[in-house]
């Protein structure tokens, strides 16, 4: 079942108006991620992916990541939009979070724009920020979307939410 939208505020996007399948787009922010007391990436080239009750998922190039960042994982998924998924650890300081970064090496037809682009879970980082503003990650631990104040829920991934 469907849940009823929060309201959208001046500035917001909904996420139920996002679209399923989801839309990979080019954004002008400054993204920036810190882990480890370590800036790991700086970045204005930015591919965000929407889609419907999901917060965006931030899409980074790889060569953004500071040189020993990203180290590759075990494991793999796949999304049925985007095609196979791989894994990475993010180092940054004296901190690694475990399989906290994924890419789809091979994107899908209509998603090469995330060819050699990597997305990061936000909850394991020390900070996320998209202009500034640190984002919440999505909740539930499996998503990958970041919440900032530019966008409105719910949000799928909190109990109950399964089934959306």
């Amino acid at each position: 079942m469907r849940p009823i939208p929060d309201p959208v505020r001046p500035g917001q996007e909904s996420v139920w108006d996002y679209p399923r399948p989801p839309r990979a787009e080019r954004l002008d922010v400054r993204v920036t991620i810190d882990l480890g007391g370590e800036r790991v990436v700086d970045t204005r080239d930015v591919v965000r992916v929407l889609e419907t009750s999901h917060p965006p998922v931030y899409y980074l190039p790889v060569d953004a990541f500071a040189p020993g960042a990203l180290v590759p994982a075990a494991g793999a998924s796949f999304c049925e939009f985007k095609g196979a998924a791989r894994y990475f650890d993010v180092v940054g300081g004296e901190r690694t979070a475990d399989r906290a970064a994924w890419n789809y090496p091979t994107p899908s037809p209509g998603f090469e724009a995330l060819r050699d682009r990597v997305a990061v879970y936000a909850a394991p980082m020390d900070a996320c920020t998209v202009d500034g503003e640190r984002v919440l990650p999505q909740p539930g631990g499996f998503y990958g979307g970041w919440i900032t104040a530019g966008v409105a829920g719910p949000f799928k991934g909190g109990p109950g939410s399964m089934g959306w």
